[in-house]
Parts: structure tokens; C-alpha cells; sequence
């Protein structure tokens, strides 16, 4: 059976016209997404949770609990890596994976260590991540 595969940057220009298109990157805070911030924390027992929206050049947080900033550079971008899995990522060390152990929000403060991340998507594909 052959496979079409389409290119990277046709799915990334897809996936950013979703996010575009829901018109939620830069609201103001909404309870619902804290309710699922303060879940995510709980049943992660972590100290951050997150509702990531992985822009072309940042990630923004509707929601965020134990993480001051609003947003960062995709550079400190763990979230980035969920949008190119099939699923659920879970990196139970960010200290000893190869595409986290360098990130600054790793190396230094917050010193984050554990991350379980899954897309949002719709049936035409990914738009982004919450991630704890």
C-alpha cells in the first residue's frame, strides 16, 4: 500500500491556521482552562501544569499554574515536542533526554523534570499541546 506523505512544513502551515482560526492565542484567562491546569497538577503531582498553544515562533499559556511566565520561545519549548508524536509524550526525566537536557527551564529555574504532554487536535490534524 503506498503511503503519501506530505510534507513537514504543509502540515506546520495547516497547524497554525487552526490555532489562527480558533482565535484563542493572547485571551484573557478562562476557568475552564485553570480547572484543567489545577487537575493536570494534582493528578501529575507536579509542580507545573500547563495549557500550551505552540505559535510559528513561541508558546503561549491560556492556562497556567506553577509557572509565572505567559509564554516562552520555542528554544525553552518542551510542549513543541508533543506536536510531532502520535500521542500522549510522557519524559519522565528531562535531565537525561536528548531533546530536553539543554533547555534552560531544565538546566535552570524551574529545574522541571517530569513532562506528560498531549495535542489538541481536530480531525484535520494537531494544533497544539497541554502539557503538566
Amino acid at each position: 500500500m503506498n503511503q503519501v506523505t506530505r510534507p513537514v512544513q504543509v502540515e506546520e502551515d495547516a497547524r497554525l491556521a487552526a490555532l489562527a482560526a480558533f482565535d484563542i492565542l493572547d485571551t484573557p484567562p478562562e476557568r475552564g482552562f485553570d480547572d484543567i491546569v489545577h487537575l493536570a497538577r494534582r493528578l501529575c503531582a507536579a509542580p507545573v501544569a500547563l495549557v500550551s498553544l505552540v505559535d510559528r515562533d513561541r508558546q503561549w499559556f491560556k492556562a497556567r499554574a506553577g509557572f509565572p511566565p505567559c509564554e516562552t520561545d520555542l528554544d525553552r519549548s518542551v510542549c513543541k515536542f508533543v506536536l510531532t508524536e502520535p500521542g500522549v509524550l510522557q519524559i519522565p526525566d528531562l535531565t537525561r533526554d536528548a531533546r530536553t537536557c539543554a533547555n534552560p527551564l531544565v538546566t535552570g529555574e524551574p529545574h522541571l523534570r517530569f513532562y506528560a504532554g498531549a495535542p489538541f487536535a481536530r480531525p484535520t490534524g494537531r494544533w497544539s499541546a497541554a502539557c503538566a
